[in-house]
């Protein structure tokens, strides 16, 4: 069979490789987190398959659920432990163990309170936040957008003090995410049909 894909469609318009260290992520409900932010993932995602038997074999077939795993973060916790009591106040906010004014005081600390009625009225927005993580170019321009939509936290990593550690070390605390869907754009929310058609800036291009 004659391969019919032009030898120019096989090549990649950006010579330059994704790197690692080149991310910003945005959380709009807890922007201190964020601002100290050590790592984040594009979590996996996957499909079910369905078999559909006949007299020879079983063949798996496209199921109909895409399934998403979590996102997770980590961030460096600062001396007066903000950020850290950011997530651990969402957490116990929802789940109020204490009490139900804790739930009612969630929604009395977001910061975006003002906004986000006025936006569209939603009367549980405080319960989700939605999150996008830049991926910056060699240049450290973003140019890929991850928007995470309706996340909220599921788990928060332990602190461990020890006496006995020698090296002089900070504080690094995890973050567990549930959301809803996330989708990739490019810097201007433009969802593309496929990643060659993300729209990157000009001066990025080799």
């Amino acid at each position: 069979m004659t391969d019919s894909v032009s030898p120019f469609d096989k090549q990649i318009a950006n010579r330059n490789y994704m790197s690692p260290v080149g991310f910003k992520l945005i959380l709009t409900k807890t922007p201190k987190v964020d601002f100290l932010c050590q790592s984040a993932n594009i979590p996996q995602i996957s499909m079910g398959t369905a078999i559909q038997p006949t007299y020879l074999k079983d063949i798996p077939v496209p199921g109909d659920k895409v399934l998403y795993d979590d996102l997770t973060v980590s961030f460096l916790v600062d001396e007066k432990m903000e950020n850290y009591l950011a997530i651990y106040k969402w957490i116990t906010g929802l789940g109020y163990p204490d009490s139900l004014g804790q739930y009612d005081q969630l929604r009395k600390d977001d910061i975006r309170t003002n906004s986000r009625i006025s936006d569209d009225g939603d009367p549980l927005y405080f319960q989700y936040s939605d999150a996008t993580l830049q991926v910056l170019s060699s240049n450290y321009r973003p140019s890929i957008h991850v928007n995470f939509k309706d996340a909220f936290p599921i788990a928060l990593s332990t602190l461990d003090f020890d006496v006995t550690t020698r090296d002089y070390n900070f504080f690094t605390a995890s973050v567990t995410f549930k959301y809803t869907i996330f989708n990739i754009t490019d810097p201007n929310g433009v969802r593309p049909v496929s990643y060659t058609h993300l729209t990157l800036p000009t001066s990025d291009l080799v």
